[in-house]
């Protein structure tokens, strides 16, 4: 075993060890905590910031731009609807499908997110991330490319059950690769990152749509066809960029090219002892099972599927509510869309300052935004003027997206091993997948009689259920998070000192010494 910190088994067959196959001298080769704070405190506050600018330049803007390009390629679907609407070469002109049928668009492609995004996870780590995901994308950008040549509703369907079939595994693959790199008290630094470039999906959406709209019968093809293409290939050749960039583990022979040994150790050492770790096995069925037993980790599960139902119904309808608004004629309705996904930005830098100095509990933070996305809700079933809805359109993207900035966060507390945290957030990224099915069917021809208030009222009960869930799982995790806020302020403090953080007092969420034992030491 390569690692500095390894199991007593190891430290008794041997009495030295290596680092990626070379005697390490810079530190010695002992098998108890001091042995890790003490090789922590080797390094200055400027050596860990300088180790870490490494890893955010290779993680940050990449994973924000992956998540852009899938947000992209599941909310277009929605723009796209939008363009040419009332001429011949609209979409749900040319397919002959009503507004109801055309929903399913968004509903069979989630399907098979419940159905592959387990397995996939669960691959991951064997199959390495840079491999994997570059797959993923590959495939499901042929998928999607493949969108703009269907002739029919039953073709249209097809292709995008299989964009979700390909994609399936992308999020949970990127927040479970994150776990070995990032501690918990400082992962919302790249999930602000990861979110907040995604939240351009809706700005970028909207001007591939508006640029396809003047591509309307060029070659033959209708302008909603341009978009799929377009997308299709930016998402192929993003594959490859993926492929060279993305990197997998901080031991990985991969990483020898940019971090030194003694930088690949520390990397791992300076995690929780819960976090997973490169020499750790691509499955184990133990961690596998506490994973599933836990009640932690059915929480966080419900917290994630109930926002899931109601932030995905509203994305899925939002183009639609701001182009019945009536501000703006075709194209320039689709421009709309941008300033509710500026807004959303905004709120998510507000949540990483608040959530990075420690300043407010995550939980706490979270159970803000779910009552004020309850609030937009509420103004959606009440208010009438243009002026107010528009309002509640910007107000919701605030809320709702800047969610998953401090829950990711909050989150990743739990994680425990490499099967473990990739069974715990493939299985809750599988179930909570049921946002993207029932979502877009909320909002049914029936209920436009009286301006789907009857969908957005479903929504709100959705939000209320994920109050409750979160305050759940708020309690659950209380102890950690106490942990967390103490630990954080550790690491700043150690930081202003000009030194690193040595987990002296690290958030330990097994809570068995036998097991902590044999993890680290």
């Amino acid at each position: 075993m390569s690692s500095l910190f390894r199991t007593k088994k190891d430290a008794a067959s041997s009495s030295s060890g290596t680092i990626d196959g070379k005697a390490d001298d810079s530190t010695a080769r002992a098998t108890d905590p001091e042995a890790r704070q003490a090789f922590l405190a080797t390094f200055s506050a400027d050596e860990e910031k300088a180790v870490l600018r490494k890893v955010d330049r290779r993680f940050l803007v990449l994973i924000g731009l992956m998540f852009m390009v899938k947000n992209t390629c599941f909310s277009n679907v929605s723009v796209v609807k939008t363009m040419q609407v009332g001429e011949p070469s609209n979409i749900l002109t040319e397919l002959h499908m009503s507004a109801d049928h055309y929903n399913w668009a968004a509903t069979i492609q989630g399907i098979p997110y419940i159905i592959f995004e387990l397995p996939s996870n669960l691959v991951l780590k064997y199959m390495t991330p840079h491999a994997w995901e570059s797959r993923i994308f590959l495939t499901w950008g042929i998928a999607t490319t493949c969108c703009g040549a269907v002739k029919t509703a039953g073709q249209l369907l097809a292709c995008r059950f299989l964009v979700g079939m390909f994609e399936a595994g992308m999020f949970p693959g990127v927040i479970t690769t994150l776990s070995y790199w990032y501690r918990t008290d400082e992962i919302g630094r790249p999930m602000l990152w990861y979110f907040w470039i995604a939240n351009l999906s809706t700005i970028i959406g909207s001007l591939i749509c508006y640029g396809a709209s003047f591509m309307d019968g060029m070659r033959g093809l209708s302008g909603w066809r341009w978009a799929f293409i377009l997308e299709g290939i930016a998402t192929i050749l993003f594959a490859g960029a993926i492929w060279y960039i993305l990197p997998d583990f901080p031991k990985s022979p991969r990483s020898r090219s940019w971090l030194t040994p003694r930088e690949q150790q520390f990397l791992e050492a300076r995690l929780p002892p819960n976090a997973p770790a490169t020499d750790d096995p691509s499955w184990d069925t133990k961690e596998a099972w506490v994973a599933f037993k836990s009640p932690t980790v059915w929480g966080f599960l419900l917290d994630q599927t109930f926002m899931n139902l109601a932030s995905y119904s509203l994305t899925w309808y939002l183009p639609t509510v701001i182009t019945n608004l009536g501000f703006a004629g075709l194209p320039n309705n689709l421009l709309l869309n941008i300033p509710p996904a500026a807004a959303g930005i905004f709120a998510m830098c507000i949540c990483t300052l608040l959530t990075s100095r420690a300043l407010v509990a995550r939980p706490l933070l979270c159970i803000t935004i779910v009552l004020g996305t309850m609030i937009c809700f509420i103004l959606f079933f009440t208010l009438n003027t243009r002026g107010g809805l528009y309002t509640a359109c910007v107000l919701s993207q605030f809320f709702s997206n800047s969610y998953y900035v401090p829950y990711w966060s909050w989150r990743t507390a739990t994680m425990s091993g490499a099967t473990g945290a990739a069974f715990a957030i493939g299985l809750q990224s599988s179930i909570a997948q049921l946002g993207a099915v029932v979502g877009p069917q909320i909002f049914q021809s029936k209920w436009a009689y009286n301006r789907y208030r009857n969908s957005f009222m479903i929504g709100f009960c959705f939000v209320a259920a994920a109050l409750v869930s979160n305050l759940w799982t708020w309690w659950l995790t209380r102890d950690i998070e106490r942990r967390v806020v103490e630990v954080r302020r550790g690491a700043l403090r150690a930081r202003n000192e000009g030194k690193a953080y040595t987990g002296e007092r690290d958030i330990d969420v097994l809570g068995d010494e036998r097991i902590r034992d044999s993890k680290w030491w």
